[in-house]
């Protein structure tokens, strides 16, 4: 409870007193959008620290040499809670924007952060639009950001298990060459989703495996994509389940 407690709190008081904020980070990018992108990314990735101290959530990270410092690239992990973003976020070494769902867009102040720190809105339920997200995170790959997707399109309410890799993600990689980083993360469901609404304290392992890039690929595995992918996420997962 007191967990619970502290961590909503703090996102409250921060979404609240972060609306100056995001109006000094508006008029710095008028100016210089380099300088806004890294104090947006800075900002937020100490906010995501805070909420992972209160909620008691201590991770090993696995593999960290594993992600490209010197480009741009395509993030793809296994997804089972909220805090799948703030695990992973903490850790980008660039400006990296995540794929999330329109509907996070009626949230005021939290859809600021995420337009400043380029994260691409799905629309699932409209086809049309959904392939202009892609497009819009294959512009943001060229322009140097890196993008994060959870493929499975939604979190997995079973643990242990994967829901289908949706091919369409991969497309940004396709078209763009960056390299795809697949990421296994364990345990997460523990800190929240397993026992709503109660947060627990967990330790939760995150591995980077090696990155692939598609030019490397013979046609049949570019075909299979989403199973290549998920494929290795699944022995890593397994892997380090006796490390939770």
């Amino acid at each position: 409870m007191i967990r619970l407690i502290a961590v909503l709190l703090f996102v409250v008081i921060f979404l609240i007193v972060s609306l100056p904020i995001q109006l000094a980070e508006y008029i710095i990018g008028r100016f210089n959008p380099d300088i806004k992108d890294r104090s947006s990314l800075a900002i937020v990735k100490w906010a995501f620290r805070v909420v992972l101290f209160l909620s008691g959530t201590s991770v090993t990270v696995i593999g960290e040499e594993n992600v490209p410092v010197d480009e741009p690239v395509l993030y793809i992990g296994n997804h089972r809670s909220y805090f799948d973003i703030l695990i992973t976020y903490v850790r980008v070494p660039r400006l990296t924007g995540y794929m999330s769902k329109i509907e996070i867009l009626r949230i005021p102040s939290l859809n600021t952060w995420m337009k400043y720190l380029h994260c691409v809105f799905l629309d699932r339920s409209d086809i049309k639009a959904g392939m202009q997200s892609i497009l819009t995170a294959i512009d943001k790959i060229k322009a140097g950001i890196s993008i994060c997707i959870f493929p499975e399109g939604t979190r997995n309410r079973v643990n242990d298990t994967f829901l289908e890799f949706h091919n369409g993600s991969f497309k940004v990689a396709e078209k763009t060459g960056c390299a795809i980083v697949p990421m296994s993360i364990n345990n997460a469901g523990h800190i929240f989703e397993d026992h709503i609404p109660w947060i627990r304290r967990t330790h939760v392992v995150l591995e980077y495996c090696k990155p692939i890039y598609m030019s490397d690929l013979d046609k049949n595995d570019r075909r299979r994509i989403g199973m290549l992918v998920q494929d290795v996420i699944k022995e890593a997962y397994f892997k380090n389940k006796e490390l939770v």
